[in-house]
């Protein structure tokens, strides 16, 4: 059965009739016949859209990278003003909430702790429960899947833009399941309703549930990224290519000084479950290494439901100090706004990972090391699941 998403059975009905209305939303919050929320809701008839609200790349996804702010402005089609919650302030301020009934947030998760938009989700329950304003959640699917929780928990300390709360690094919930989470286990307490859809199964990836897919980032161009991501994402705190500038980001990986025949090879001797490396060259447009050839590979998923991402990108980034430790090197702050830990360490979520890397603890044995933290989630998650 086709998947109706939140909005749809949101707009189906009359609960907004008579409200004046915030979106939080990007380019991506469309429907299966890529008809925008903003447009859906002027459509409706007795609804006044009064404010949107933009996450991380802003409303138009028009932005490219991290730590680049984008400003406040006013839709000249719509007239109404566009608010960036990705600017001096990450939560909506109460003069940006002034005259709203109710604050609607429909933005596209990619199943990853470290994706801001679920954050961005979050600062707008905490501005709704400090300022009295409902917040409507549509729900959306998890683009990789619901039944798979894999990797550390965020350890208190590590907290950043790109982990809010202990949570896995994949963590198997959607959306609007992570907002009653949010909301009700981490003690934000605001007026929520998540609006559940209707057709998905834990099991559906992205292309199997009939609606578009629309890049919701500007560098998670195909469900093949997001499906690597919540390891590959860990590259973001080394000095290696996580392919930023190509056109396959977070699947292509490297670095100049590597041989991608030999390193793919290492990779592929791994073993890893749903896996291959193919050897790959490739020259960035732009971030690391932009304009420098660099050797790597491109990892294949060939089996997604066994495909193990947070332990492919922990083997990878094993592989790459194990291939020449003296060139190795982790980035150095700042990363999202944090500048005294280095960003491997806010990305893992404590500073165990960058540890054992250090110490060549083999990656099936680190994986090991995140069992219990996956069967606390997998427990404490049970409640909140809609699906």
């Amino acid at each position: 059965m086709p998947v109706r998403l939140g909005s749809d059975v949101l707009l189906s009905t009359t609960r907004l009739r008579g409200q004046r209305v915030g979106v939080v939303c990007n380019h991506a919050s469309v429907d299966r016949g890529f008809l925008h929320i903003i447009d859906r809701l002027e459509a409706a008839g007795g609804v006044t859209l009064a404010a949107i609200f933009g996450p991380q790349h802003g409303f138009r996804s028009d932005v490219q990278d991290n730590m680049v702010e984008t400003p406040h402005r006013t839709d000249g089609r719509r007239r109404v003003p566009v608010y960036s919650l990705y600017s001096e302030t990450r939560e909506p301020a109460v003069q940006m909430l002034s005259g709203l009934d109710v604050l609607v947030v429909d933005l596209q998760d990619i199943g990853a702790r470290i994706y801001t938009y679920i954050y961005t989700m979050a600062n707008c329950l905490r501005a709704g429960a400090k300022h009295g304003v409902p917040v409507i959640v549509c729900d959306r699917p998890n683009p990789i899947g619901g039944d798979a929780v894999e990797g550390e928990t965020l350890v208190p300390g590590f907290e950043s833009f790109v982990g809010l709360y202990p949570i896995p690094m994949r963590h198997g919930m959607t959306i609007g399941e992570l907002a009653r989470l949010f909301n009700e286990h981490f003690h934000i307490g605001a007026e929520l309703v998540v609006v559940p859809m209707e057709g998905w199964t834990r099991r559906q990836f992205a292309d199997e549930t009939g609606l578009p897919w629309v890049m919701p980032s500007p560098n998670m161009p195909t469900l093949d990224t997001a499906i690597v991501y919540p390891g590959t994402v860990l590259f973001e705190g080394i000095l290696i290519s996580e392919g930023r500038g190509t056109t396959r980001p977070f699947e292509l990986v490297g670095a100049p000084w590597i041989d991608g025949e030999r390193f793919a090879a290492g990779m592929n001797a791994l073993d890893l479950p749903g896996a291959h490396f193919r050897p790959a060259g490739f020259e960035p447009t732009f971030q690391k290494y932009a304009k420098t050839p660099c050797g790597g590979c491109q990892i294949h998923v060939t089996d997604r439901y066994t495909f193990k991402p947070v332990l492919t990108g922990v083997a990878l980034a094993q592989m790459f100090r194990r291939a020449d430790p003296a060139q190795f090197a982790w980035r150095p702050p700042p990363y999202e706004y944090e500048h005294d830990k280095l960003p491997i360490d806010i990305l893992a979520g404590s500073d165990r990972l960058r540890q054992q890397i250090e110490a060549d603890v083999p990656a099936r044995q680190i994986a090991e090391g995140w069992r219990n933290d996956e069967q606390a989630f997998t427990e404490l998650r049970r409640r909140f699941l809609l699906y």
